[in-house]
């Protein structure tokens, strides 16, 4: 059988206006700079120097995209070569009088990640393997009306002896408080909420409920929580003890605590003491064919775990850059498993009816508890050996949530793929496209040979 490897994209930028007229120096868009250097803007520099931090223009990292455009700029002594994908890239333009050089560029394909780099005096320079670009569901289309987010609602937990956990609530335009409306649980929350600030989630939710490619739904956007002493407090006293043990703050050894943990108590949480608040304020669906969960990196395994627990819950999940490693392994009293049997337990455990969605590229490099890339190719071989609907987008990016962001309106229409608002229940099936392939194949390199 033949070997594949899919290989996708992602990045973050701001939403785009073109703004006639552009002359003081303030923040600016990809549209916006290509604009000035087009017309030859006596105000480009200072636009640049606004628009991107000074320690990305020194160290050869900065960029920003809209689509197929894109707009690079860095601080060099003498001309850099820009390559894009390892192609030579448009040259390098100077700003007269200073040590900044800028290129208008573009990248043909949308929905995958692309790299950047330079050569100066030809010594490589810069860059990043993390370079995306957005298809149009990543910006709000015309016509389509935002939803309105919650301001922040602070949740004391008894699961977690006091651990206060903050979080919002999105509700897209049309809220029927007649229609109950399916759910998703994002975590690490907070990260998803911003448009201002770069993330595209909230623009990819309104459009495709607009376009019915997904149904209308209520979303919990949840932070991990934090926890305070004193000693003896249960969940406090081992979370600063698996902090001291692994050098890790008490904020970071809670949201691990939470997230990478395999067992039921998470999940409990959000049946038990979140989504109860949720449903106290807003009218849901109480089907898990109806609810779906997705996170990053420990919150990656969190979500298939929350699935894999309580698939009476939860029955989609999408995870990116999932740590299935040994995190938490034999921390809790009781608790046996680490993220890196997962692979194992789905072997051997009994079916769950549950549909995934998988990402991690590449240089997802970790080495403290085990391979990551390795980690989810051995995940998606056991769901594949195990005839799971699933599917595994497997790129070139790092530890890195640009990726899952740019193909994160693909992940949601396959996600939601047939689903029927007439039904409450479904048994997933792998799509055919995916029973033709075959299982995911590695190529092992020497790593003395490169």
């Amino acid at each position: 059988m033949r070997a594949f490897q899919i290989v996708v994209f992602s990045f973050l930028v701001a939403s785009v206006q073109t703004l006639p007229g552009i002359s003081a120096a303030q923040s600016r868009t990809a549209t916006d700079l290509i604009q000035l250097a087009t017309d030859k803007s006596p105000n480009l520099k200072e636009n640049i120097e606004k628009t991107f931090a000074a320690k990305d223009l020194e160290a050869g990292t900065a960029w920003s995209g809209h689509l197929h455009d894109f707009f690079f700029a860095v601080r060099a002594a003498s001309r850099p070569v820009l390559f894009i994908d390892d192609v030579p890239g448009p040259v390098m333009q100077s700003i007269p009088s200073s040590d900044l050089w800028y290129a208008p560029a573009q990248v043909e394909r949308l929905g995958v990640l692309h790299s950047f780099r330079y050569q100066v005096e030809g010594k490589d320079f810069g860059g990043s393997i993390n370079l995306p670009a957005y298809t149009e569901l990543s910006y709000l289309m015309p016509g389509v009306k935002q939803g309105a987010l919650s301001p922040s609602i602070t949740l004391t937990s008894k699961i977690y002896d006091g651990m206060k956990s903050e979080y919002w609530i999105y509700v897209p335009a049309g809220y029927d408080p007649a229609v109950p409306a399916a759910l998703m649980v994002f975590q690490d929350g907070g990260s998803y909420t911003r448009r201002d600030a770069g993330s595209q989630t909230l623009n990819v939710i309104d459009n495709l409920i607009s376009l019915k490619k997904i149904p209308y739904m209520i979303c919990v956007f949840i932070n991990p929580g934090k926890i305070e002493g004193p000693a003896g407090n249960p969940t406090y006293d081992f979370v600063k003890a698996y902090g001291d043990k692994w050098q890790r703050t008490v904020d970071d050894s809670m949201r691990s605590t939470l997230y990478d943990t395999v067992s039921d108590r998470y999940p409990r949480f959000l049946r038990d003491e979140l989504l109860p608040e949720i449903a106290s304020k807003y009218n849901l669906r109480k089907d898990a064919y109806s609810h779906a969960i997705t996170g990053l990196s420990s919150g990656g395994i969190c979500s298939f775990n929350t699935a894999w627990q309580m698939p009476e819950l939860f029955s989609r999940a999408i995870t990116w850059i999932g740590s299935f490693g040994s995190i938490q392994w034999k921390e809790t009293p009781g608790v046996t498993d680490g993220g890196q049997d997962y692979p194992e337990k789905v072997l051997r455990e009994p079916h769950r009816n549950i549909r995934v969605w998988l990402q991690d590229g590449s240089d997802d490099l970790e080495i403290r508890y085990g391979s990551w890339p390795l980690a989810n190719i051995r995940m998606a071989n056991a769901l594949k050996l195990q005839n799971y609907d699933f599917h595994f987008s497997f790129g070139t990016g790092s530890h890195n949530p640009g990726h899952g962001e740019a193909e994160f309106p693909e992940e949601m229409i396959w996600l939601w793929r047939d689903y029927s608002a007439a039904k409450t229940a479904q048994t997933f099936e792998m799509d055919a496209a995916e029973k033709a392939k075959p299982a995911f194949r590695v190529k092992i390199f020497n790593r003395d040979a490169n």
